[in-house]
């Protein structure tokens, strides 16, 4: 029983982690649309971009580690 315990605080832990990451780059995407220049310019240089890639690298090491708690669920190794 320990062990579901564990294993569900770390899926809460997870969608927490996501949801967090997810609303930082929507945050930044919205703040780079506001910044947008008009076509022709260049593209908007700030904060914004590094903080809208940096939230999208942590969102793809989430996706690898749902990947991972998929297979071990499927494998009965979990629950």
């Amino acid at each position: 029983m320990d062990k579901r315990r564990a294993w569900r605080e770390q899926e809460l832990q997870l969608v927490a982690r996501w949801n967090a990451a997810s609303e930082r780059y929507r945050d930044a995407q919205t703040e780079i649309s506001r910044q947008s220049p008009s076509p022709g310019e260049g593209a908007p240089v700030s904060d914004a971009v590094l903080r809208a890639e940096t939230a999208r690298a942590e969102i793809e090491a989430m996706r690898k580690q749902i990947a991972r708690l998929k297979v071990e669920f499927s494998n009965g190794k979990r629950y």
